[in-house]
């Protein structure tokens, strides 16, 4: 039998997210869904899911038609998603999230609730204190946790999307694992992603998307050059990186500790040349992100200085920083970045540089426009942030970035982007590069932390345990310091 999406029709206001979309799920399978940013595959899954009601279509599972005005419609007819940000309440612990939205209620026997999640937890490779705070999980622990919560939901379809953006190797061999289980056990498991590689390892079939609608779809496995051209229309060539002198230094950080302990006891340093670019590796949590809101000024020190293009930093607000031509971009797009609910155009008014009393609507439109056409943003100057794709939201944090910068800082900066929109992404970063910007960005992706760094600093456990020359490393060796082990043990035993 299996699930049936039916002419799916979904628009926001003159965006056709969906535009008559059919597709067949069989039961027990693993169905790839792939297609570039702002395809309409999210929009299709939050429609599957009930965050969002369709204009027109039909859902059928198991042979029946359902009818999905929320989440909790979907989850009720055995149709649960995992987003690509968890829905963990952070504040509550393991067995409180497990257990949120159980029919029980007030009744609830949460002994027993704990038994059934460790069951869950053991069949599927999983393993997590019930008690423990969920503030302290990684990214990969919490999907592991909204994973069984669906299961024991009654879930028999499970939407994934992009789950295995920033968690570790061995978090996503142990997804992939759980998801082959579930397949086998007769589930059908809806993989949303845009790595082609993942999709290859681990579904049967893969239907393509292509603003709005499907545009192929495939018994796997199939070359990947097919799904590119499915994809793109033609195959994607990834630019060269081209090589340019270094300048003097525009940012030195010299022997830092954290004041709130998050880095460890061993202090921290670094130097970055213009033209160079810095990347940051480690598992989630072992201060990278910290060291980048350090050198942003959004984070305060217990000791050490920052000092940018020879002016002293240290101790100053993030609006000094501004003032040097510093600009950090945070991975949270809309949680950071952007403000929801305010347009295009409100956002250049808001990162514009004039700052007098009146504001000139006809110049920031007019500076909308051209914007949204330079950096070909899938929207218009009155499109709401919150109404982009993940991919649009980055090229508007791009278009909004000032003329003069000498230091770009940035968290996971083509997490979620498909194979041209990150070598877009990269081809503006390099461009900056060439006029002498120095970058510094912190990435779960291996490949582009080789392919766009000059330099790579690992961070372990709060501190740097190596700094490997890009051109003469590999995977595998940053693969090794990323888990606290080097093949050159002195690499291990220090910190910059």
């Amino acid at each position: 039998m299996g699930l049936e999406l039916r002419n799916i029709h979904k628009h926001f206001g003159p965006v056709r997210a969906n535009d008559g979309i059919s597709i067949t799920v069989e039961t027990g399978t693993l169905h790839g869904l792939l297609g570039e940013n702002g395809a309409g595959k999210s929009t299709l899954m939050k429609v599957l899911s009930g965050f969002h009601s369709a204009d027109s279509g039909e859902i059928v599972l198991d042979g029946k038609k359902i009818k999905l005005a929320s989440p909790d419609d979907a989850i009720e007819a055995g149709i649960g998603m995992l987003h690509q940000d968890p829905l963990v309440f952070l504040p509550f612990s393991v067995i409180d999230n497990f257990v949120l939205g159980s029919p029980g209620g007030w009744r609830l026997d949460r002994r027993q609730a704990t038994a059934e999640m460790q069951e869950l937890c053991d069949r599927y490779g999983f393993s997590f204190d019930p008690h423990t705070p969920s503030r302290l999980l990684t990214v990969g622990e919490r999907q592991q946790l909204e994973i069984v919560r669906l299961l024991w939901l009654g879930a028999r379809v499970l939407i994934l999307d992009e789950p295995t953006t920033g968690i570790s190797a061995d978090q996503r061999a142990k997804l992939f694992a759980a998801l082959k289980s579930l397949s086998k056990e007769g589930m059908s498991v809806i993989f949303v992603s845009h790595k082609l590689e993942e999709v290859a390892d681990l579904c049967e079939r893969v239907t393509v998307m292509k603003r709005g609608k499907v545009v192929g779809e495939a018994d796997m496995p199939v070359p990947p050059e097919r799904l590119v051209e499915m994809m793109f229309g033609q195959a994607v060539q990834i630019r060269d990186r081209k090589e340019v002198a270094h300048g003097k230094s525009r940012l030195t950080v010299d022997s830092v500790r954290m004041a709130t302990g998050l880095l460890s006891e061993e202090s921290t340093s670094l130097e970055v040349n213009a033209g160079e670019v810095i990347g940051l590796a480690g598992m989630e949590g072992s201060g990278q992100d910290t060291f980048l809101r350090i050198c942003s000024g959004m984070r305060s020190l217990k000791q050490g200085s920052v000092t940018v293009a020879g002016k002293d930093l240290t101790g100053k607000h993030y609006r000094d920083f501004l003032a040097a031509d510093v600009k950090y971009l945070p991975a949270g797009r809309l949680e950071e970045g952007l403000i929801e609910g305010l347009t295009i155009t409100e956002h250049f008014v808001l990162s514009g540089e004039d700052r007098s009393f009146f504001i000139d609507w006809a110049q920031a439109r007019n500076r909308a426009v051209e914007q949204v056409d330079h950096f070909a943003i899938k929207g218009t100057e009155a499109s709401t942030v919150e109404s982009l794709s993940g991919g649009n939201q980055q090229r508007l944090l791009l278009a909004m970035l000032p003329h003069e910068l000498s230091v770009l800082l940035m968290e996971h900066p083509t997490r979620g982007l498909d194979i041209e929109s990150a070598d877009w992404v990269w081809e503006q970063l390099l461009a900056r590069r060439e006029d002498g910007t120095s970058i510094v960005f912190a990435s779960a992706d291996l490949d582009e932390l080789l392919r766009y760094s000059d330099r790579i600093l690992v961070f372990f456990s709060g501190r740097v345990i190596g700094e490997l020359d890009a051109s003469s490393t590999n995977v595998d060796e940053i693969g090794l310091l990323i888990g606290g082990r080097s093949a050159n043990p002195e690499l291990s035993e220090g910190s910059q």
